[in-house]
């Protein structure tokens, strides 16, 4: 009698600790939140340094609308860079028709890993126009 007493109560605990897990874990984030995430760090703690827009590339997408990237180039102690950024959720901040080849630009970068860079953010924009 007391072992069916015991095993209904390790049942009812487990099945708490479940539901626990599932309403309680954090859900697994999507690029586009690491992107979000990666543009305010770099807006907190990048440096800026001058660079050059190099082209806008509409590239077609397996979402519902195509991704634009905005590449540049850059350099950081006597080390020239290129990079690109996926700027589609950004592209209301920004008039894609007016970034042409040569235009300057500032570029914030981590300066622990110059490699990583942005020109542009929910809060900051280093395009010239």
């Amino acid at each position: 009698m007391i072992s069916l007493r015991l095993y209904a109560l390790i049942l009812v605990a487990a099945a708490i600790l479940a539901v626990a897990y599932f309403l309680l874990r954090r859900k697994p984030k999507t690029a586009e939140d690491l992107e979000r995430e990666r543009r305010a760090w770099l807006d907190r703690i990048g440096r800026i340094t001058d660079g050059t827009v190099i082209d806008v590339q509409e590239m077609a997408s397996t979402r519902e609308r195509p991704s634009t990237l905005l590449i540049y180039q850059y350099d950081v102690a006597g080390v020239s860079y290129e990079a690109s950024q996926d700027v589609t959720y950004l592209r209301q901040l920004i008039n894609l028709h007016s970034c042409r080849l040569g235009l300057p630009t500032s570029v914030r970068y981590d300066p622990h890993n110059p490699g990583n860079s942005i020109v542009l953010s929910e809060r900051w924009m280093g395009l010239r126009q």
